[in-house]
């Protein structure tokens, strides 16, 4: 198993709200989310939150290893609730989340789980990939965001507009005909992506947070096999760089509308033998 791990904050005083980490056989990345400017009830903070979680996920997901994905992320839920349930009003619409990839390798296959907008990147040794994305937020934001694409990034009125749209965004997290997303309630585990691929088929697997698939889904500079190219000659820290200087060429938005100018960028790249 060889792990090459990149992870860099939307900007350099800020703290980075994306988590990822390995172990023998697995490997989980979380982007951590919450509502700018909002009051989020919760006096730890959404990096707090998806580190946590996502620390308490991979030790599950090792130490069980004939117990579900999607069943160790429900338990992870509910003991990162039980922390700060008495400290924090979990009830708030605001409260921290996080988007969950997991994939553990066990029996022959390689198991995944994704819930929210980060994406995996399964790469076979024929050439081909296959991307697993949740693409419920992005279906509900394109409802919505009508009014904050038309903006200058940064701009206030970009900024007011932005806010209205999280409102809104907000009111439909994890809710029949929204998107889910791992929050205060465990049942949203259920209603992750799941699915095993052989493990003999695969080259490498790859997790990545939406600030790193820029390249690919947002700007369009690349597509996944140039992707995995970079990743595999240069390694992840390669591919943020790229993305950096992509957003550095149009800090307003002109060109690729987008709700943040910058964004947490991390990629996991687990290489197979």
């Amino acid at each position: 198993m060889r792990i090459t791990l990149a992870s860099l904050p939307a900007e350099p005083d800020r703290e980075n709200e994306d988590f990822a980490a390995a172990a023998p056989g697995a490997a989980v990345l979380l982007d951590g989310a919450g509502v700018g400017g909002a009051d989020t009830g919760c006096t730890h903070g959404v990096a707090w939150f998806s580190s946590t979680l996502g620390g308490l996920l991979l030790r599950s997901i090792t130490a069980q290893p004939a117990r579900s994905l999607a069943d160790c992320l429900a338990d992870s839920i509910g003991l990162v609730r039980a922390l700060h349930e008495d400290t924090c009003d979990l009830t708030y619409r605001a409260s921290p989340t996080s988007t969950v990839i997991a994939a553990r390798a066990g029996g022959g296959v390689v198991e995944y789980l994704v819930l929210g907008d980060s994406s995996l990147l399964l790469a076979d040794r024929s050439g081909g990939t296959d991307v697993v994305t949740d693409r419920r937020l992005d279906e509900v934001g394109k409802r919505l965001r009508g009014p904050v694409d038309a903006l200058s990034t940064g701009s206030p009125e970009h900024s007011a507009a932005l806010a209205e749209y999280r409102d809104a965004l907000t009111g439909l997290r994890n809710r029949p005909g929204g998107f889910w997303i791992a929050g205060p309630d465990p049942r949203a585990a259920d209603h992750a992506l799941k699915g095993g691929v052989p493990l003999e088929s695969l080259a490498s697997v790859t997790l990545m947070s939406d600030g790193a698939t820029r390249l690919v889904d947002r700007f369009q500079l690349a597509d996944w096999q140039q992707t995995l190219t970079v990743l595999d000659s240069s390694g992840p820290d390669e591919l943020i760089r790229r993305v950096r200087e992509a957003e550095a060429g149009d800090p307003d938005g002109r060109r690729w509308p987008r709700g943040k100018a910058r964004d947490d960028a991390t990629v996991l790249h687990w290489a197979l033998p």
